[in-house]
């Protein structure tokens, strides 16, 4: 592949920068539970389905230790003293409390030391079914093969989980590698997870965990048909993110929507509240195998592609380091950027291929995430189809990872059938004519694309540092982000976060780290052989 001349020590710098920023913030935020972390660990735990008014259980567990003012012990604790004393399950537990004959916090008192035993080893029991997930993931790519390019995602969101089952399928038919469940506008801010499958929904429909199994069972059936493994998409972002990753991992989902800061920015979630929920967040999608997307593309849709582009860059490196930092590796970071500058721009083709490929040698062995224009679309479909195929263009030459097609009907939501099997077409030809292209030319040395590298890197540099010095709760309270001012302790959630007890219990960090470090060592071990094999062929 050509490459860049960028400046390697501005960017050990810049990644340094990042690390202590997220590193600062954790030192912070780690002094803190919220009660979707504790509802998530309800379900790890083994609780589900709703009360008799339809409130989850997990909420139903967690707002009675909050009424208690005695949530900063950690579920885990309560529902352990419980267990050993009443001899009952969590779900049982869950049940009783639910209908209002059990007080989790006057149970007989039990040795903190049995409590731990007991958690550990049902923290285990969770990690097995997630751990299985992964193994059937590796085993059905093992059987059909992965090929190299870019994976082609499309969505679906149609609002009715059976009718995205058929859109699903189709597209996949026509060749979709990654099918993408959009939810529902405004799942987001739900201090809840909606319960069993839905039928109703604007914009896309709703993320539930027997939505995640319908929709995980079609693509399996039609995988089978095509001879493909068909990656599924969804988002655990929001105030819910933990718990949607939780269900995720279960269901054996492949990829989750899961940026730091997309919360916070373009949902008015408190900056606390997010920062807390990723870090856990992110530990069950590393354990689980799944690749988490990041939201750079967002700040594009309210700043200028051309201006702020060192924001976006800011963002991969802070992203970055916070996944790492949760145990995630960087196979599983699909990091977001997106083609989104003015078409009346001239050169924007280069400067957007600069972007790109800096993105591409910076992050090496990160999936990056690709996301087509939007922003400057119009109702001409022509120009618009046009716009596409530069972007295609970009993907294939700079070797993007998940490549999100754009449509000609790009305001849809559910776009029509045709506007789909067209935008995979131009992919697919696209890739297929200039599959080797990027390795076939160099970039001048000096010349207009590795000048924009130069300068993206420098202003992006430049925040990093402001950002440690200033840190990153100040950054995000003056606007330094996508021109969007969050408050330390203004927006949706903040009364969820919680100040840990001295004996806090989370048994499942340290399993999730764990299974994330031998499944990051299977995958490169996997990859390692698979290049062997390639070269002796």
């Amino acid at each position: 592949m050509a490459t860049l001349r960028l400046n390697w020590k501005k960017v050990k710098q810049a990644r340094e920068a990042a690390r202590q920023i997220a590193e600062d913030s954790n030192t912070y935020t780690q002094q803190f539970t919220t009660t979707t972390v504790e509802r998530s660990i309800c379900r790890l735990l083994g609780i589900d389905g709703v009360d008799d008014m339809g409130v989850p259980l997990p909420n139903v567990v967690v707002e009675h230790l909050v009424a208690h003012q005695l949530l900063g012990h950690g579920v885990t604790y309560w529902l352990g003293q419980a267990v050993i004393s009443l001899g009952k399950e969590p779900q049982e537990l869950a049940e009783a409390v639910a209908r209002g004959e059990l007080d989790l916090t006057h149970t007989h008192p039990v040795d903190p030391y049995e409590v731990d035993l007991w958690a550990s080893r049902k923290a285990e029991e969770a990690l097995a079914k997630i751990h299985t997930n992964r193994l059937i993931r590796e085993e059905k790519l093992r059987e059909y093969g992965d090929h190299s390019g870019p994976l082609l995602y499309v969505i679906v969101a149609t609002g009715n989980i059976y009718e995205d089952i058929v859109q699903a399928k189709a597209a996949a038919r026509q060749g979709a590698d990654i099918i993408a469940v959009i939810r529902t506008t405004g799942q987001s801010l739900l201090d809840y997870v909606p319960y069993g499958a839905t039928t109703e929904g604007f914009g896309g429909t709703m993320a539930t965990q027997e939505n995640f199994r319908l929709m995980r069972e079609a693509l399996d059936e039609v995988g089978e048909e095509v001879g493909r493994y068909i990656r599924l998409c969804n988002y655990c972002s929001g105030l819910c993110m933990p718990e949607i990753a939780v269900m995720g991992a279960f269901e054996r989902l492949d990829v989750m929507l899961n940026d730091a800061l997309y919360g916070i920015l373009f949902r008015d979630i408190n900056m606390q509240r997010t920062l807390i929920d990723q870090s856990f967040s992110r530990m069950i999608n590393a354990a689980a195998g799944i690749i988490i997307n990041t939201g750079e593309d967002n700040y594009l849709t309210t700043s200028d592609a051309y201006e702020e582009a060192h924001t976006v860059l800011a963002s991969q490196f802070i992203n970055e380091q916070f996944a790492l930092q949760a145990g995630l590796p960087e196979e599983q970071m699909g990091l977001g950027h997106a083609f989104e500058m003015d078409p009346e721009l001239k050169n924007a083709f280069l400067y957007e291929y600069a972007q790109a490929q800096m993105a591409r040698q910076i992050f090496p062995n990160a999936p990056l995430k690709y996301m087509p224009p939007t922003k400057f679309k119009t109702g001409n479909i022509f120009k618009g189809y046009v716009q596409d195929a530069l972007f295609n263009m970009v993907t294939v030459i700079s070797h993007q990872r998940i490549h999100l097609l754009g449509m000609l009907t790009e305001a849809i939501h559910t776009p029509f059938l045709s506007d789909r099997a067209l935008a995979i077409d131009n992919a697919k030809y696209i890739s297929t004519s200039m599959a080797d292209f990027g390795s076939d030319i160099e970039f001048r040395q000096g010349g207009i694309m590795e000048q924009r590298a130069d300068v993206v890197l420098d202003l992006a540099l430049d925040l990093l540092e402001n950002i440690r010095k200033d840190g990153l709760f100040r950054t995000l309270e003056e606007g330094r982000f996508a021109g969007v001012r969050r408050p330390f302790e203004g927006g949706k959630g903040l009364s969820g976060v919680v100040t840990k007890e001295d004996h806090y219990l989370n048994p499942f960090v340290p399993l999730l780290l764990e299974e994330a470090r031998v499944g990051s060592q299977r995958y490169h071990q996997g990859k390692q052989q698979s290049d062997q094999g390639e070269q002796y062929e």
